[in-house]
């Protein structure tokens, strides 16, 4: 069956006029003559993105869209009329967002979060700016410091809310954090915690020993970087620490107190020293 909203490999069953008819084996799409590639032959497999027409008839192209069925991407507004908001998403159609399913009412040409489905009554493909209709924190798929995929939301004075792996919602705090995120970005993070009532703490760092690992690896580079020498101490201003090393000052603290016991380290009054 022939995945609407995804790419799929099909075969290239007949040419005609308009583009050639690809196949499943089952059911047939049509590929536009403009997205035709430059060399092929009857009964090759072909990869495409299965969409529908103006018209709401399957249609196939080789372009990539930006977001894909039952995922989240970051979009722009084309225009509006009266029945809600035309996405971009890379392809010649726009997504439809209706005004129902707009967390808040969208202004042409601002991007927002979307959540592409396929819409039951319809069997189209929409767009959605609610994201937590599609988020679900009951029936949890990860665990305390499992590395995973983050979309970043939403930013509040509480945190930076991220988007886990397409599932689940979960917060990484501000001041636990030392790089600037804006929404649509996509990174890697750690599950910090997990709370009874299901809300997610993520961290941008490995949890334990192995973010004490890594911090052990960047300390180590710096000073090899600079000659031996590294300007920081405990009585350094955290600022300072978060802009040389991208850590928390608590965490360099932690760090140095290895290197110190490793005797990789001396610390003086003008900062650190490799051995």
């Amino acid at each position: 069956m022939i995945s609407i909203g995804n790419f799929n490999t099909l075969k290239i069953a007949r040419r005609t006029n308009v583009g050639l008819y690809l196949t499943d084996g089952n059911e047939d799409v049509l590929l536009p003559k403009k997205y035709l590639p430059e060399n092929f032959e009857i009964g090759d497999d072909i990869e495409v993105f299965v969409y529908l027409d103006h018209e709401e008839r399957p249609v196939a192209t080789t372009l990539e869209p930006y977001i894909f069925l039952n995922e989240f991407a970051l979009l722009k507004v084309n225009y509006i009329n009266e029945y809600g908001a035309f996405m971009d998403w890379g392809l010649e159609k726009d997504l439809f967002v209706p005004f129902r399913e707009q967390a808040r009412p969208m202004t042409e040409g601002n991007y927002y979060m979307i959540y592409m489905t396929l819409d039951d009554k319809t069997n189209r493909l929409v767009g959605s700016s609610k994201l937590n209709q599609f988020l679900d924190n009951t029936d949890l798929t990860v665990e305390v410091g499992e590395e995973v995929d983050l979309i970043v939301s939403h930013i509040t004075d509480a945190g930076i809310n991220v988007i886990i792996n397409e599932k689940h919602k979960g917060l990484m705090y501000q001041n636990e954090t030392f790089e600037d995120f804006r929404t649509g970005d996509r990174i890697i993070g750690y599950i910090k915690n997990i709370r009874p009532d299901g809300k997610i703490d993520v961290s941008r760092n490995k949890l334990g020993f192995e973010k004490v690992s890594d911090s052990v690896s960047k300390i180590l580079t710096e000073l090899e970087m600079n000659n031996g020498f590294l300007g920081l101490n405990d009585k350094s201003h955290p600022d300072e620490i978060k802009t040389v090393l991208g850590m928390s000052k608590k965490t360099f603290k932690q760090t140095v107190g290895v290197l110190y016991k490793e005797k990789k380290i001396l610390i003086k009054d003008d900062g650190i020293h490799l051995v």
